[in-house]
């Protein structure tokens, strides 16, 4: 009687910790459990209660290599079957078997490869019994959805053009207006698939949909920064169309920006296109933000000339030159002293959208030349070392002798001033080489205008929209 109850303790702890535990799977048949105790014998042997499960189990054909064991009335069952179910409804029968104390169900289950079409071809029957059933449903989203996707187009032109005009960038404004237009959409997608009773699908493609997004997101990274590079350029307007600018080590006049890139025109007349994001990322020098730019002159005159005097002479060519401004007033400063000159910097400002500072500056430089050589001003080269190898003869003058050389040398400086006097250089303010002193960029970008920018791209940066 002891060693009976110790079975039917370890029956029960075998039962509440199964060792495996088997995912239940859908079969053609229903499974049930036995609706009442199987009877035998009012006082069933283990052999019998084992013969009565058996035969059940064989005839039912769920299980395979099945045999039942019985010991003191705790009942073995080994085998295998196909489902999950199959196995509980063996252990439900064992247990409720008469006499029967304990199961230890040590049934396995084996999942079969089924090549049937048959699942297949019901789900498709399926499918289009929901298709036909669904038309109407289908026709209301046709008529539905075009409906709100050209009202809430209309609400944003209305946005453009009645509440957002005070916004200077068009591509700013256009975004805005759409971001304000879209709720009329969603509702209207909202309305159709509540109608449609689709909201749970509806939840699972927008799931699917923010997956897809950060997926297409890391793909497209470089796209999307400069979209929003784009985005951001608009809304700051460091530049605008036609300024010159000088950004990444790249300068020029700007032509235009797109979703993707800016396009410069370099001084040379090459296109040159920045991404976005690097625009963005980088410091922008722009030269055309404010019309008075400043520029200087480098003057080199001998160690024998008065500074100052010289100082004098440069101001006064510079300050009458027709492009220089009088405010701020040009400065004339001594840099440093080289080994052969007294090098001067001339500072001065110029009017840049008016004029060229190239030409300008070509125009002073002669100029100052020009008023320096006629009043006796040296400019000597940079002190170059030469070498005598028979050596040098040194002649000693005194008195007459030495007064005559030095008048000679004086007059050999004033023959030389006199002849650049003849040289025919004018005091005009530009010299026929240089031409007019206008800006050379608007002529630059007027003849490569043509080839702009795509067709296909909106220009940003217009002030129309």
């Amino acid at each position: 009687m002891l060693n009976r109850i110790l079975f039917a303790l370890c029956a029960v702890f075998a039962l509440t910790f199964p060792a495996i535990a088997q995912e239940a799977t859908t079969t053609e048949n229903e499974v049930t459990a036995p609706a009442q105790a199987v009877s035998v014998e009012p006082v069933a042997r283990d052999e019998e209660i084992a013969k009565r499960i058996v035969e059940i189990m064989r005839s039912t054909g769920w299980y395979k290599f099945s045999r039942v064991e019985v010991k003191d009335g705790i009942v073995f069952l080994d085998g295998r079957t196909s489902s999950a179910d199959n196995k509980a409804w063996a252990r439900d029968l064992a247990s409720k078997t008469q006499d029967v104390v304990a199961v230890v169900n040590r049934i396995q289950v084996v999942q079969e490869t089924n090549w049937s079409f048959a699942p297949a071809l019901s789900e498709i029957k399926s499918l289009g019994s929901r298709i036909i059933t669904s038309l109407p449903l289908i026709l209301l989203a046709i008529v539905i959805l075009p409906f709100t996707w050209w009202l809430s187009s209309l609400a944003a032109k209305g946005l453009r053009r009645w509440l957002l005009s005070g916004i200077a960038s068009p591509f700013l404004r256009d975004i805005v207006a759409r971001f304000i237009a879209l709720p009329i959409f969603l509702l209207g997608l909202f309305v159709v698939l509540q109608v449609a009773g689709l909201t749970q699908i509806a939840v699972s493609v927008v799931g699917g949909a923010g997956v897809l997004g950060i997926v297409m997101g890391f793909a497209f990274r470089d796209i999307a920064e400069n979209f929003l590079a784009s985005l951001l350029l608009s809304i700051r307007r460091p530049f605008r169309a036609g300024e010159y600018i000088e950004v990444t080590g790249m300068g020029g006049t700007v032509l235009s920006m797109n979703t993707r890139s800016t396009v410069l025109l370099s001084s040379e007349g090459n296109h040159i296109q920045i991404p976005n994001a690097a625009i963005f990322k980088n410091t922008i020098v722009n030269y055309s933000a404010s019309a008075n730019r400043r520029n200087t002159l480098e003057v080199g005159i001998g160690y024998d000339v008065s500074v100052a005097r010289a100082q004098d002479i440069i101001l006064k060519v510079i300050a009458g030159h027709e492009a220089v401004l009088s405010e701020p007033a040009p400065m004339i400063l001594v840099d440093s002293l080289g080994s052969s000159t007294v090098n001067i910097n001339a500072y001065f400002w110029v009017d840049a959208h008016a004029y060229s500072m190239l030409k300008v500056k070509s125009a002073l430089l002669r100029l100052v030349k020009k008023a320096l050589t006629e009043e006796g001003i040296s400019m000597p080269d940079d002190a170059r070392e030469v070498i005598f190898p028979q050596g040098v003869p040194v002649l000693q003058l005194g008195g007459k002798a030495e007064e005559r050389a030095q008048a000679i040398a004086s007059q050999e400086f004033a023959d030389s001033a006199k002849q650049a006097t003849k040289l025919g250089e004018s005091n005009a303010a530009s010299s026929a080489a240089e031409g007019d002193l206008g800006n050379e960029q608007d002529e630059l970008t007027e003849i490569t205008a043509d080839a702009a920018t795509d067709g296909d791209e909106t220009d940003l940066l217009s002030e129309k929209g």
